[in-house]
Formats: C-alpha cells, sequence, structure tokens
C-alpha cells in the first residue's frame, strides 16, 4: 500500500552535492531561502499513514528498504515537505529528521523523479 508520494519539481543549485556525502534533503515549496539551495524540492503531499522500519522508499523505480525512521520524520514529512534520507545503511547517531535506507547507490534524481514510500504488508 503507497503512503506517500510526490514527485522532485525543483533541485536547488547545491543539492547534489550531499549525494557524495549519500543523503538527499527533501523540503516542499516553503523551504527557507537559506536553505533552499542544499534541497530537492518536492510537492508537500499527504502522508496517509506513518512511515515505519521495513517499509519501502522507491525513487523512480529503484527500491531501499527503510531501516531507521528519526522521530520527526512523520511530522516533519507532513508538515514541511521535509525530511533528509541517508543512504549509507547505518543507524548509528540518529538524527531526528532523518529516513534511514540500506546501502545503494542513489538513484539519478531530476525535475519530474518520482518519491514513493510503501508500507510493508
Amino acid at each position: 500500500m503507497m503512503i506517500y508520494t510526490t514527485e522532485v519539481k525543483e533541485i536547488g543549485l547545491n543539492a547534489k552535492e550531499f549525494l557524495n556525502e549519500e543523503i538527499i534533503v527533501l523540503f516542499g515549496f516553503n523551504a527557507p531561502p537559506d536553505l533552499r539551495p542544499y534541497c530537492f524540492l518536492i510537492e508537500q503531499n499527504k502522508l496517509e499513514e506513518s512511515i515505519e522500519v521495513d517499509d519501502t522508499l522507491f525513487i523512480n523505480n529503484d527500491s531501499y528498504k527503510i531501516i531507521a525512521v528519526g522521530d520527526q520524520v512523520n511530522k516533519n514529512l507532513k508538515d514541511l515537505g521535509h525530511i533528509t534520507i541517508n543512504f549509507k545503511g547505518d543507524t548509528n547517531n540518529l538524527m531526528a529528521g532523518s529516513l534511514y535506507v540500506e546501502k545503494k547507490a542513489i538513484s539519478n534524481i531530476d525535475v519530474g523523479t518520482k518519491i514513493i514510500i510503501e508500507k510493508n504488508n
């Protein structure tokens, strides 16, 4: 069951620099001006259910198993369209606003890229 879906509408000038750190920052269009250059700006859509460990993140057709969910991920995604996605496969030093997925190469992200989170039944 799909619990969240969005699309990248704009890419900040410096957003892809974080790819080397194995993270991406998503933010709705209400992103503060000083953060916009570092974000993949997305449509802020409804979060149907809370994101949990073992759910699956999709970027286009590439899937990533969710291995940890920071305490503020669901609230921030719902209220701001804002989360950081960490692709390092490491759950040490969890940050409240970060979603952690298995270690895998990050899919190419462009304007129009679909980002989906599905519930693991």
